[in-house]
């Protein structure tokens, strides 16, 4: 088991120390609401640190041979599998996740690094014919430099990893501000086991600290290449604007309001066992769930009967009890947001099928039928155990309503005829969508991403590759050129 007093400092330059400032930030058990530890914060001063640390040891990092590079990243793995349990701890007692949540968080992690411990070996470049004699094209593929990473609450673990690991396996240096909320499973965790794996020191950097502390340093400062930021579309918004102005590529994975659509050929039982899942996942804190589950009127009362039955079985409450399916939210102001948009969408002419209780941090699930696209419930993202179930009579008024959103992150399909699925798939306006599976997809090796309001670019396997890296045009002049002049 991991002592808090291991992981409750800033990782800078190889050394883990507490950070500049004067004031403390408290790290919360969602559930019990007990202080777990505490971290002396980091200042401007400590991201210019660290930023200066990264692209010192990228010089060190760009002369490890390649295959010893992946050696690293695997060892990374094999950190993970020996310390499984204390992980799976650390998940459940710092973001109130479950056990089943943690297991699969993990497994994710562990596939994301192993993908990116491919990077060192597929740095692939092209020699090009000239237009003009006795020239030699070379196009070689190198680390961007400095990458910034910026990860979310919910799965930071994963999230933070999704992007750090990649970087690193593409010869990067790397410094990772993690949520307030998670300071550890999305940021000295990842420190410690890069540590143990045999990164050169400085080569990944960890900062704790909130915005208030260090204001837009962390985007402003003048190394970093790249800001890879996963998190709410209104903050992705401005931090996207301020890297492009600092001549930085922002790397956005955004908020969603995905749509789960049964037609009325589909499996009821399976669709509503995939719908559960893409809904209840994680509380509902998932930027993939099913915000609106879409169900054609002739099969509309019977999923909606089935889909209840389903949701009142799972057991609500203490994260660390191994029957719990969903668990606290991340804190009080998430849970009161939402307990006030599904007052409204009741408000508005929602009707509601179950109305969990709400309290503390504790969301019980809560499924609205009969809403509306033009209630704001529909509009928004929800990111906690509540639902809307909406009905449609034809595909076109499905492929309406699904795309009646800003967003445009995942989504799902449901139905007997595969292809009659793939082609309506094709007309939702999202980066990733699932035929008669869950909205809650996400492999090392597919580009993954969202269109419109949720993100900028595709991470995951060869896109993660092209992300992080940049292309270098040398040329040899083998001939001697005539010049006009």
């Amino acid at each position: 088991m991991f002592q808090y007093e291991e992981l409750n400092k800033q990782f800078i330059g190889g050394r883990w120390r507490d950070g500049s400032s004067r004031n403390v930030l408290e790290d919360r058990n969602p559930y019990t609401q007990k202080v777990i530890t505490s971290f002396r914060k980091a200042t401007p001063d400590d991201v210019d640190a660290a930023y200066r640390a990264a692209a010192l040891a990228k010089q060190e990092w760009d002369k490890v041979n390649p295959f010893k590079k992946r050696a690293i990243l695997e060892k990374a793995v094999s950190f993970i599998e020996e310390h499984e349990e204390a992980i799976v701890y650390l998940i459940m007692e710092e973001l109130g996740g479950t056990r089943l949540k943690a297991e699969f968080e993990i497994g994710l992690v562990k596939n994301m690094i192993k993908e990116a411990a491919t990077f060192p070996v597929r740095m692939e470049g092209k020699i090009l014919p000239s237009t003009i004699d006795g020239k030699e094209n070379r196009l070689y593929r190198i680390p961007a430099g400095v990458v910034g990473v910026i990860s979310p609450f919910n799965f930071p673990f994963f999230l933070s990893m999704k992007s750090v690991a990649p970087a690193l396996g593409a010869g990067n240096g790397v410094v990772l501000k993690p949520h307030e909320e998670t300071p550890i499973c999305g940021g000295t965790l990842i420190a410690k086991i890069f540590e143990a794996a045999g990164v050169p020191d400085g080569l990944l950097n960890v900062i704790v600290t909130d915005i208030g502390e260090i204001g837009d340093s962390f985007v402003e400062h003048p190394v970093p290449r790249i800001i890879s930021f996963t998190g709410s579309t209104g903050v992705g918004s401005y931090i996207g604007q301020l890297a492009v102005k600092h001549f930085k590529k922002p790397l956005l994975e955004l908020g969603g309001n995905s749509a789960l659509i049964v037609l009325e050929d589909a499996d009821l039982e399976y669709a509503v066992n995939a719908a559960v899942f893409s809904r209840f996942t994680h509380q509902g804190q998932i930027c993939m769930s099913a915000n609106r589950v879409l169900v054609h009127t002739s099969v509309y009362d019977k999923f909606t009967e089935l889909y209840e039955a389903k949701v009142s079985s799972l057991k609500v409450g203490d994260p660390m009890d191994p029957d719990t399916v969903i668990g606290p939210l991340i804190n009080e102001r998430q849970a009161e947001g939402l307990k006030r948009s599904v007052e409204k969408a009741i408000e508005e002419g929602a009707v509601p099928v179950l109305s969990g209780r709400f309290s503390g941090t504790i969301a019980e699930p809560v499924i609205l039928k009969d809403v509306k696209p033009d209630m704001s419930i529909a509009k928004e993202e929800l990111f906690g155990p509540a639902v809307c179930i909406m009905p449609f009579e034809t595909e076109d008024e499905a492929v309406s309503i699904a795309n009646a959103t800003p967003f445009g992150l995942s989504g799902a399909v449901h139905t007997a005829n595969v292809e009659r699925g793939v082609e309506f798939a094709k007309r939702i306006e999202t980066g990733m969508i699932h035929v008669n599976d869950t909205t809650i997809n996400d492999e090392p090796n597919v580009a993954f991403g969202g269109e419109k309001q949720s993100g900028l670019g595709r991470l995951n396997g060869e896109w993660s590759l092209e992300e992080f890296t940049t292309l270098k045009w040398i040329s040899v002049q083998h001939e001697k050129r005539q010049f006009p002049y």
